[in-house]
């Protein structure tokens, strides 16, 4: 490989690793399943506080508007129910989709790590999710 091509190489990769968290596939979904399983734990505990530090920074700002007052409080307000276990993670470079018994998380990769961008989604029919909570 001669060096200009060397370079080339190293600097596609370095662009790839920045944009797509630069972990495997597979890495990248057990980060994103720890991440909603944490998210579901504090639920199940209803340790708002834990819930809103896995939060994505909009979806806590949209709360505290909504709800004109903290994170904790406007999510105890919420009776968002636990969705279970994570059954399937779908990871789309700094984008997932947590997939769980009764619930869908919709997870960003930040620089702090995975964050919840939305949860209590549901399913519409050849429409977007419906989500309970969710980011402005």
């Amino acid at each position: 490989m001669t060096r200009r091509a060397y370079g080339v190489t190293l600097s596609v990769l370095l662009t790839v690793c920045g944009v797509g968290g630069c972990g495997t596939v597979a890495e990248r979904r057990d980060d994103v399943r720890d991440t909603a399983a944490e998210f579901e734990r504090a639920l199940t505990e209803r340790a708002y506080d834990r819930m809103c530090a896995v939060l994505a920074p909009a979806t806590v700002e949209e709360l505290e508007q909504t709800a004109d007052g903290p994170c904790a409080k406007a999510l105890s307000e919420e009776s968002l129910r636990p969705g279970g276990a994570v059954r399937r993670t779908d990871v789309y470079g700094n984008q997932a989709r947590a997939v769980l018994s009764s619930d869908t998380l919709f997870l960003s990769r930040f620089t702090s790590g995975w964050k919840v961008v939305a949860a209590g989604c549901e399913p519409r029919p050849q429409e977007p999710y419906q989500c309970r909570i969710k980011g402005g």
